[in-house]
């Protein structure tokens, strides 16, 4: 992309209208579920040019598609640290759904030989009463979600599990009756705008960052460890604050909800189109928590687990 990002004036500061326009274009047709072969080709054959005035390619989309600095975040050493002082393009919301269909993607492309034995379509959203995430099991015969401190060997370990098959099933059911009622047209379109006080805080705790970068680098008795140990509260609440702003993309109900929400998601099943039904749960619910059981017996026992709806208004 050159040294000028895309989008931007040569500083990085001013957003170019005319680019933007693009780049809105590249995210909005990727998550749709176009290559990026397949949008460079079209840029290309329109006379679009990159940065650097030559053709669009393949590797310039990924690019793009990948670029933290579109979305306004700030990174440092690979980690997200503050939003940037620039003005971003892309919503945060459609930027981290972006990053979660690129890793989808990529792993059916490793496995295309073998390819996943089952997807898990709660992955990122159920979780554990202890706090900690469930992950898919292995098992095809009989496929479960399992807390991921499964594997610990200290204090933390928890062994809890649930049936996938009847916990997909009763969050679907819950999903399709919101889905049904929900009415999307005063939606407004997703801002990255933020509060004062955050943008403040984020600029102090830069500050932090900085004197405990220097004293690391001028301080022997200043070890890795002690800048990592007080490095990670600030990264902490500076994600924290980062979080208060997204909004989840508004786009990826379209088609779906309204009266139709259940022949509109059978649709959705029928095409296997598990990335988008995932990006779905993602916005409906915050999470889908999983207690301990409540009765013995056989039979799924809906009482062990609550689902925390995300606001919608």
């Amino acid at each position: 992309m050159g040294n000028r990002p895309y989008g931007y004036t040569r500083d990085g500061r001013a957003i170019v209208e005319e680019e933007a326009e693009i780049v809105r274009e590249v995210y909005r047709r990727y998550l749709d579920g176009e290559s990026p072969n397949q949008i460079a080709q079209d840029l290309a054959a329109r006379g679009i040019p990159t940065s650097k005035g030559k053709p669009w390619n393949p590797e310039n989309v990924r690019h793009l598609l990948s670029s933290h600095f579109v979305a306004g975040l700030r990174f440092h050493l690979g980690e997200e640290v503050a939003a940037g002082t620039w003005p971003a393009i892309i919503d945060r919301g459609q930027w981290d759904e972006v990053q979660r269909l690129k890793e989808y993607r990529a792993q059916q492309h490793r496995d295309t030989k073998k390819r996943p034995l089952r997807y898990y379509i709660l992955r990122g959203v159920v979780t554990c009463a202890c706090g900690a995430r469930m992950g898919g099991s292995n098992s095809v015969r009989y496929p479960y979600y399992r807390c991921t401190r499964a594997d610990n060997t200290d204090q933390q370990k928890c062994n809890r599990s649930v049936s996938a098959e009847p916990l997909e099933a009763f969050v679907r059911d819950v999903a399709i009756k919101v889905l049904t009622k929900l009415d999307t047209s005063g939606y407004e379109p997703a801002s990255t705008t933020r509060p004062e006080a955050d943008i403040i805080a984020d600029e102090k705790d830069r500050e932090k960052l900085r004197e405990l970068k220097e004293l690391w680098l001028n301080d022997d008795d200043f070890t890795t460890a002690d800048f990592q140990a007080m490095r990670a509260p600030i990264i902490k609440r500076m994600k924290e604050r980062q979080r208060k702003t997204v909004k989840r993309p508004i786009a990826v109900l379209e088609g779906i909800a309204g009266p139709n929400a259940e022949a509109n998601w059978e649709r959705l099943e029928k095409e296997e189109d598990y990335a988008r039904m995932n990006a779905i749960y993602r916005f409906l619910f915050a999470a889908v928590v999983v207690r301990p059981p409540t009765r013995k017996g056989r039979g799924f026992d809906t009482d062990r687990v609550d689902i925390k709806p995300n606001p919608l208004d």
